[in-house]
């Protein structure tokens, strides 16, 4: 791949975060620590997405519009702001981090929850997943809210600053370090990323000339996913291969862990990539309306893939009491075949299921 990581630049970034997160220590259990940072990070990265958005179409106005006054020009900004075909994403207030914080400290709660209650709907399924507004209230009982504010009301995060797959291994580094924190296996949330770039490179995926899509079961922050596409837009020769590639090959993925699901959402709200379909859920059991946790959404006759990739936490133990393995080996009708807790042997079932003909 020809896409390079500047790992001293990242390394660099996230030893400030973490530092951020080292903050913490006294007033948090190092399992705490991520549902701190996280969204954090993310909503800041979202509103530099939204601010560059707002300068440039403000630039774009005043030069047909030169004699418009300011307010007629944040009024006119903001209205385009919440039409959805503008942009994928919004904020109903004017509210930014910095501007939280600039008030009377006295209202810096207030003000902070107005404005994370300000963002559209997309927004706010990433913000519940990340169950942000309780995690808010332990930062003001923990005297934390300000300085994190503080920290990150300027941190240079959007996309000029830090591409996608830059972030990506921000994220999942953060993610790391996290887990290795609390006692938890690394390996449970993210794969390396060079792990990744091998994986995708032994696909072989060809530049498309129809459609193709890409499916990950358990996709974490959605780092195999972004890397697939990442690595057939370095492929591509031209400008007619590149938009192929965007417009042709899909992205499909599950996540079973919240946090992580919410960042490979917002990941890919800030690509605009409209045709992904990223859902929470279980994709080793089946879905049911009525059950209180998602199953497998992308199991409809209509759900084939050409190319299916994952690196699934084989440490953990299914079946048993919570009956999983019962219900995907029924859903597989494989019931000799399938013993309690092989979860590898279950993934490997589940993609030829999932797996279009070649």
């Amino acid at each position: 791949m020809t896409t390079a990581l500047n790992k001293t630049k990242l390394n660099n970034l996230a030893n400030e975060i973490w530092k951020s997160a080292e903050r913490l220590r006294g007033k948090f259990k190092a399992y705490e620590y991520q549902s701190v940072i996280l969204p954090i990070i993310v909503i800041r990265r979202l509103e530099c997405v939204l601010i560059d958005w707002r300068k440039a179409k403000a630039e774009e106005i005043r030069k047909k519009r030169p004699s418009i006054s300011e307010k007629e020009l944040a009024q006119l900004v903001k209205k385009l702001e919440l039409n959805p075909k503008e942009i994928p994403f919004s904020n109903k207030t004017n509210w930014t981090l910095q501007a939280t914080i600039k008030e009377d400290p006295t209202l810096t709660e207030q003000n902070f929850r107005d404005y994370i209650n300000g963002f559209s709907d997309n927004i706010q399924d990433i913000i519940e997943h990340f169950n942000y507004r309780a995690v808010i209230g332990q930062m003001v009982k923990n005297s934390r809210l300000a300085p994190i504010l503080n920290q990150y009301a300027t941190e240079s995060l959007g996309p000029e600053h830090l591409s996608n797959l830059e972030m990506g291994y921000i994220y999942e580094e953060l993610l790391r370090r996290f887990s290795e924190q609390s006692g938890e296996e690394a390996g449970e949330h993210f794969t390396p990323r060079e792990v990744i770039r091998l994986m995708v490179e032994l696909l072989d995926i060809s530049i498309p000339t129809k459609h193709i899509s890409i499916y990950d079961p358990a996709c974490g922050t959605g780092g195999m996913l972004s890397v697939a596409k990442e690595h057939l837009l370095d492929k591509a020769e031209t400008e007619k291969e590149k938009e192929d590639v965007e417009k042709l090959v899909t992205v499909h993925g599950h996540e079973l862990q919240p946090a992580n699901y919410a960042i490979c959402k917002a990941d890919m709200l800030i690509k605009d990539d409209k045709q992904a379909e990223i859902f929470y859920g279980n994709s080793l059991i089946p879905h049911a309306e009525q059950s209180r946790e998602p199953g497998d959404q992308l199991a409809g006759p209509n759900h084939k893939f050409d190319y299916m990739l994952s690196n699934p936490p084989f440490g953990v133990t299914w079946g048993g009491k919570d009956g999983y393995m019962r219900k995907r080996r029924e859903s597989f009708r494989q019931p000799a075949m399938l013993p309690e807790c092989h979860v590898p042997m279950m993934v490997r079932f589940y993609f030829c299921k999932q797996c279009l003909p070649r």
